[in-house]
């Protein structure tokens, strides 16, 4: 991230300003987010889209409190021109993430139903199948080769495509307009309207062929879902469908790519691995404590009320970001929060969120995340980077932190 200091807004004077433009960077600089956490815990910071500024909240504690404590309210950012990311609003409105309990209790309820243990056992035969039809392409592509493009980039699409039984035809068309939501160019935004509108018109078909011929898969299960007498209406079960296409592939193939670069950088943790593969559960949890996977902040909330927080007085209408990466590195919750300890003590990373919008996806996640490793280190031991690490490319178009290409050999 940039060290350029963000301007004030006007008449504000008083108000102390963040060392962070989240318009700019990739690096993730423990510095200064160590900085920031000692000495402005709860600060003022300027997005680069979207009106007026916005307090960024980066200490593990006061990141709960902010994301359990009903005075900070997600549905109140709906309509509003919110200080963003991106230049077109990433939310849809009637979607489960921009609800506040217990209106977002009801659908979490109805939704966890689709993640019950029974339903992600039969997902995980069908990933290993997907992962090992995917490592056999990429051994007979031969080495040198992309294991982004290989493993990373198509994976999660696969799996959540066959989990919400999306048309093989369709799924480039869907994974490319959910990228262009994610631009961070103000270029962008005319495209991003677009294709989330497109996106909301497709899924409105699919979830009402769903509803009214329901599948083994996921939407025809959230769509015959009920709690009591209730199910979810259309507008929420195309929101859901969507949201779960968007959520389910990015988080996945970044951190994906993420690790991999990673464990092609590290042959301490590598080494680890392959000795203890049974440690990888406990390792995994380590590493997205760790690696930041995306740049900045997504979703804010706004204060419903005069809070007090951190040494700083939230005013009733204020925005208010959570940093879920600064969260993840608190020198108060772990210790030696910059390293990688692989014997650390379980402590529970916010890479997921927290609170009433902790993604519900988390365990199918985790799942991708374990096999697609597992099965590469079994498979490939002699694994190396076919350049140096300074060479990989890094995306700097979208709110995602990820290797554009992976080069190895083996």
């Amino acid at each position: 991230m940039s060290t350029e200091a963000v301007p004030a807004a006007p008449d504000s004077a008083e108000v102390p300003t963040c060392p962070f433009d989240f318009a700019q960077g990739l690096d993730f600089d423990p510095a200064l987010l160590a900085m920031l956490r000692s000495e402005e815990r709860v600060a003022r910071v300027r997005m680069p889209y979207g009106e007026g500024d916005a307090w960024l909240v980066t200490r593990y504690e006061d990141v709960r409190t902010v994301t359990t404590d009903r005075r900070f309210s997600r549905n109140a950012v709906t309509g509003k021109d919110f200080p963003r990311m991106t230049p077109e609003p990433i939310v849809q409105t009637g979607a489960i993430n921009l609800m506040d309990p217990p209106e977002s209790s009801r659908l979490r309820r109805l939704v966890r139903q689709s993640f019950a243990p029974r339903h992600l056992e039969r997902m995980r035969g069908r990933t290993q199948s997907v992962v090992d039809g995917l490592l056999d392409a990429m051994a007979e592509s031969g080495s040198p080769t992309d294991l982004f493009a290989h493993l990373a980039l198509p994976l999660p699409l696969v799996t959540i495509c066959e989990v919400l039984d999306i048309p093989e035809a369709d799924r480039h068309w869907l994974r490319a307009h959910a990228m262009t939501m994610m631009n961070m160019k103000p270029a962008g935004k005319e495209a991003a309207v677009r294709a989330k509108g497109e996106l909301r018109e497709y899924f409105a078909r699919l979830t009402a062929e769903r509803r009214r011929s329901p599948g083994a898969d996921m939407i025809s299960t959230l769509a015959t879902a009920r709690e009591g007498g209730e199910m979810l209406g259309e507008d929420e079960l195309t929101v859901m469908a969507m949201v779960l296409l968007i959520t389910g592939q990015d988080t996945t193939t970044y951190q994906l790519g993420n690790i991999s670069y990673l464990l092609l950088t590290r042959d301490d943790v590598r080494e680890q691995l392959r000795r203890e593969p049974d440690s990888l559960p406990r390792v995994l949890e380590e590493l997205l404590r760790h690696i930041p996977f995306r740049k900045g902040v997504g979703i804010p909330r706004i204060a419903t009320e005069d809070v007090e927080l951190g040494g700083a007085l939230i005013r009733a209408g204020d925005t208010v970001h959570v940093s879920y990466l600064t969260a993840n590195r608190d020198g108060e919750k772990f210790e030696r929060p910059d390293e990688i300890d692989l014997d650390r003590p379980t402590v529970p990373h916010m890479t997921f969120g927290w609170g009433s919008h902790h993604c519900l996806g988390s365990p199918l996640a985790v799942m991708e995340l374990e096999i697609a490793l597992s099965t590469l280190l079994r498979r490939f031991p002699d694994l190396a980077l076919a350049v140096e690490p300074g060479e990989v490319e890094w995306n700097a178009t979208s709110i995602w932190r990820y290797p554009l290409a992976l080069p190895v050999t083996w």
